[in-house]
């Protein structure tokens, strides 16, 4: 005798939202009534508005599909500390007041409130908005950003932050949460191609481990910034290039400067921290570029040196050059302050080595990097013991 196996349909997902019974008996006795009573068609032989509602209603209800994480080797990874990305001040003041054990306490306490925006957020948003058209351009690619994020906060914290990046809907999908160490030694095996931090005595041990990196900082005024392009403004000496002019400035002044410069106009700079940032933006550039789109692009990148065009600007522009890189837009300011122009550019993220010109981007509401490498920083670095904060990246 055979058998008889019973078939039970396949379960349909759980949704997220669901319409209670009255609204569901009250949906269908109005499709009911629809049939005889529906809007005439729209232009075309479009249906009525009744039925766009209803299909709006639950194309709604159903998950929204992630896009899949590049892997680590061919992606740009740019890895951001929780205070980077987020405004984390009284959890901080807990911390430093009244120790680790009532910093723990009040995040888990206040786990599904979410964070406000930090400095670093616009650029993150930013960066995933380039992604959203590198993928529609090139669905099988993993040349795209990806976010990580870097933090030695405990891995009890980790429900606040992982709660307020699906709040604004955030794509991080690695975290690197050290509960107290120093996230530096992670960097190269993150594949970490760029490190924003809030703490400058991280970021300080990430450029000596070779690692692009820079201290961000929130602006004094608010500034709009553009939601389809991504700006990255460089300074060039101690940042795409080395200090190796800048030497020469401290050591023998402006006139001995020139005169080198001049000497030396069509020998290539050393690389500085930030060359390698600039390259892997520019390889995305050209993603666009092949298809046509190079005045579209939505990547714009700025060169803003204090060097003078005349005098000294043509060798910037040579290394450039030699590299096979190019910035969108090169201004020279012969010593004028960067932060007039800033304003204009409105950067999701400016990069110099120098606090003065940082400060006066942050005057302006711009978004400032400090990098910190070269000479520069030998002549300001304070002697200050820094606590070790659980929150500091």
């Amino acid at each position: 005798m055979g058998c008889h196996i019973k078939r039970v349909p396949p379960r349909r997902p759980r949704l997220r939202e669901l319409p209670g019974r009255a609204e569901r008996g009250r949906a269908r006795s109005g499709a009911a009534g629809a049939a005889g009573a529906m809007e005439p068609p729209g232009p075309a032989g479009t249906p009525g508005r009744p039925w766009d509602e209803a299909k709006a209603f639950y194309d709604n209800l159903a998950p929204k599909k992630k896009p899949k994480s590049p892997k680590p080797e061919n992606a740009i990874t740019i890895a951001v500390s929780s205070r980077a990305l987020f405004r984390m001040e009284e959890e901080q003041k807990i911390y430093t007041e009244q120790g680790v054990e009532a910093y723990v306490k009040y995040q888990l306490d206040h786990e599904n409130e979410p964070f406000l925006p930090g400095a670093a957020f616009p650029f993150v948003k930013a960066l995933e908005a380039v992604n959203a058209q590198l993928r529609e351009l090139y669905p099988d690619s993993e040349e795209l950003f990806d976010i990580v994020l870097m933090t030695n906060n405990h891995a009890q914290v980790g429900v606040r932050l992982i709660n307020s990046i699906n709040h604004y809907d955030l794509f991080i999908e690695r975290f690197c949460m050290t509960g107290g160490n120093s996230p530096i030694c992670y960097l190269k095996a993150y594949h970490t191609n760029l490190y924003l931090s809030s703490d400058a005595e991280k970021v300080s041990g990430a450029i000596e481990e070779g690692i692009a990196a820079a201290t961000i900082f929130s602006p004094s005024r608010d500034l709009e910034v553009s939601e389809k392009q991504l700006r990255v403004a460089f300074d060039g000496d101690a940042v795409l290039f080395s200090d190796e002019s800048e030497q020469i400035v401290k050591a023998h002044g402006l006139d001995m400067f020139f005169e080198h410069e001049k000497a030396h106009e069509n020998k290539p700079l050393a690389q500085g921290p930030l060359k390698g940032f600039l390259e892997a933006l520019g390889k995305l550039q050209k993603k666009f570029y092949s298809k046509g789109l190079r005045l579209e692009c939505p990547i714009r990148t700025y060169l803003v040196t204090a060097r003078s065009a005349a005098s000294s600007g043509a060798r910037a522009l040579k290394t450039l050059r030699s590299w096979g890189l190019e910035t969108d837009e090169a201004l020279f300011l012969a010593g004028a302050p960067k932060g007039p122009l800033l304003r204009k550019i409105r950067p999701h993220i400016f990069f110099d080595d120098q606090m003065f010109h940082v400060e006066g981007a942050q005057e302006m509401g711009a978004v400032a990097a400090h990098v910190p490498y070269g000479v520069a920083q030998k002549h300001k670095r304070p002697a200050q013991d820094k606590q070790q904060t659980p929150n500091s990246k």
